[in-house]
């Protein structure tokens, strides 16, 4: 048996502390059954730290993981510690398995990435529900990199087909004073709001959003959702009755037994996918890897971006229930595409209640 190092870096406090639970538990999974599988010859190892939250903390504990011998790291959950942690991984010849959504615009020699990049989130969502909702759209987002590009592209969108941005608006990661915001929101009635919010802020917003709806009618859920790219099961518990209604775009969505969210799907794919591969050769350098099939994911070995599912759900009566589905969207990180909004004819289409 080879015995292999495997970096996790995931915070286990702070503002998007579920979001990452639930990447540290697919990753955990992953390994032991890893360990388990006594065909592929290998014994994972993980070396574990917690950066708490704190986006200055990431560099130096991946910096840390990588002197211990690890070269492969699965962890992050936000943009802004990503980015943070990619010099390290330059330097020191490690390389990163992300298992979240992101705003795309990245192909890092360093990187690889799990969970969907725009075309495989906002676009097919935004596409879904110009003809459903309207085309007045109010935009949210923490204020970093994930907020700001979403709504970047959700502008775009809704200009191409003729839409009109109402409002957008930004809090600080971790922030929860949504006052403004849901006032805004009221006085400009778009036909659905864009939540790019993170954690803590996005459950404010939401709870705040559901009290809004109570008392205006126009403004509920049935009239005027709140679309997302970001929110999984792994936050209902956070949510309530406040999720209800809300519609989400991903790779995956809960059906019976199996992965509590996406995040947890993704970080476990990473690590059964790095090892199959792992497992089939010597060269543990990322070009090697990908350049060898194996595993879950199938990666785009020029963008390092995955081929994965698109679903749309909504949730009713506390679960996520799936709207609309495509089999495989290949990556398009940089929507280089002419046709932005075209996607393969989708294998599930249901009216929502």
């Amino acid at each position: 048996m080879r015995r292999l190092e495997v970096g996790l870096l995931y915070s286990r406090s702070g503002s998007y502390r579920l979001m990452s639970e639930a990447c540290r538990d697919g990753a955990l999974r992953g390994i032991a059954e890893v360990n388990a599988d006594e065909t592929l010859g290998l014994t994972l190892v993980p070396v574990e730290r917690d950066p708490q939250g704190e986006v200055d903390a990431y560099a130096p504990l991946c910096a840390e993981i990588l002197a211990s011998g690890a070269r492969h790291v699965v962890g992050c959950v936000t943009s802004w510690s990503r980015k943070e942690v990619i010099p390290t991984l330059e330097r020191l010849g490690g390389v990163l398995w992300y298992a979240c959504p992101y705003e795309g615009f990245e192909a890092s020699s360093q990187v690889v990435y799990a969970h969907a990049c725009p075309n495989q989130h906002l676009l097919p969502l935004l596409r879904w529900a110009f003809p459903r909702w309207g085309r007045r759209a109010f935009l949210t987002g923490s204020n970093y990199i994930w907020g700001w590009e979403m709504n970047r592209v959700a502008r775009d969108l809704v200009g191409e087909v003729g839409g009109e941005v109402l409002g957008e608006r930004y809090l600080a990661l971790g922030d929860t004073d949504v006052d403004r915001m849901v006032e805004e929101i009221r006085a400009t009635r778009p036909s659905f709001v864009l939540n790019n919010l993170v954690g803590v802020s996005s459950y404010a917003f939401l709870s705040a959003m559901a009290r809004l709806g109570r008392d205006d009618p126009a403004l509920a859920p049935d009239r005027c959702p709140i679309l997302s790219c970001n929110l999984t099961e792994c936050e209902l518990s956070a949510l309530g009755e406040a999720a209800e209604g809300l519609i989400s775009a991903g790779p995956y969505f809960r059906d019976g037994a199996g992965a509590s969210s996406s995040f947890e799907a993704a970080a476990h794919a990473a690590v059964l996918t790095l090892a199959v591969r792992l497992s089939r050769g010597t060269e543990a350098n990322l070009p090697g890897l990908l350049g060898r099939p194996g595993g879950p994911l199938a990666i785009d070995p020029t963008t390092h971006h995955s081929t994965l599912p698109v679903l749309i759900a909504q949730v009713e009566r506390g679960a996520f229930r799936v709207r609309e589905r495509w089999q495989a969207v290949a990556p398009d990180p940089y929507l280089a595409r002419r046709d932005r909004m075209t996607l393969p004819r989708p294998q599930l289409s249901v009216v929502g209640p």
